[in-house]
């Protein structure tokens, strides 16, 4: 079985919409998935909170996990307003600081893991470290991309819900057309809250990928779906970005 990487919504409209599996020479239907709306609200959050700060709806906005959220948000800010790194021959050093930021807040472990759900436990120990090493990859290089370019919304704090362990961040992204609710999911890890899945629109990150690592693994050995992984992220990473998510089903 080939591997293909489906957008948003792609659970829900059967398999192969919104993708472009490997071997396909067809054009990829463009689909906004989890993973790249994460990067526009990742921009969102970033932009509004460098014009007016955002606005809070009544609830608990002031919970230490949203805290742990602006603090990722002030850090993207610092790095796209650094007057020193916005000239071209910067841009590597721009991308890789904005992937630094986000890397940590985000635990790309849980994250991996809880993709693979059960089958996590079918992988060996080398196995599931470059497994993370590719879904880290994956992820870092689209939304740093798609944050570079893009603008425009606001975002409204909603509230903050959980326990000393585990908590939800609901937020919602405003713009002039739409309104996008976006909860941060995290888990407090040595003392510090890391992000291990985001909810967009409905969507589960995690769930999207989950569902389509396990169809997958029905039929193909954890050794056969890392060959395929391995294959994807390393080729796309040595070609121009934007096609390249546009072949993962992943909107820029």
């Amino acid at each position: 079985m080939t591997m293909g990487f489906a957008g948003r919504g792609d659970a829900q409209r059967g398999p192969g919409a919104g993708c472009e599996r490997i071997g396909d020479k067809g054009k990829a239907r463009r689909a906004r998935s989890p993973l790249g709306r994460m990067a526009q609200v990742l921009l969102a959050l970033a932009m509004a909170g460098a014009a007016a700060g955002a606005s809070a709806a009544p609830g608990n906005p002031g919970g230490p996990a949203t805290e742990a959220i602006r603090e990722t948000i002030s850090q993207v800010i610092r790095v796209l307003e650094d007057p020193t790194l916005k000239s071209p021959g910067k841009a590597e050093e721009r991308r890789r600081l904005l992937e630094q930021a986000v890397a940590e807040r985000f635990s790309y472990t849980e994250m991996a893991k809880r993709s693979l759900g059960a089958h996590w436990l079918r992988f060996t120990e080398p196995e599931r470290e470059e497994f993370v090493a590719l879904f880290q990859r994956l992820l870092s290089h689209s939304y740093a991309h798609t944050i570079e370019g893009y603008s425009g919304e606001q975002v409204q704090y909603l509230d903050e819900r959980g326990t000393e362990e585990f908590a939800e961040v609901r937020t919602k992204i405003v713009s002039d057309k739409t309104e996008t609710p976006v909860d941060y999911r995290l888990l407090r890890m040595r003392g510090e809250w890391r992000v291990y899945d985001v909810v967009v629109d409905g969507v589960s990150l995690v769930s999207n990928y989950r569902s389509q690592f396990t169809k997958i693994l029905r039929s193909s050995s954890p050794a056969e779906l890392m060959a395929q992984f391995r294959k994807k992220v390393e080729g796309d990473h040595r070609l121009d970005r934007s096609s390249s998510l546009r072949r993962l089903g992943i909107s820029a």
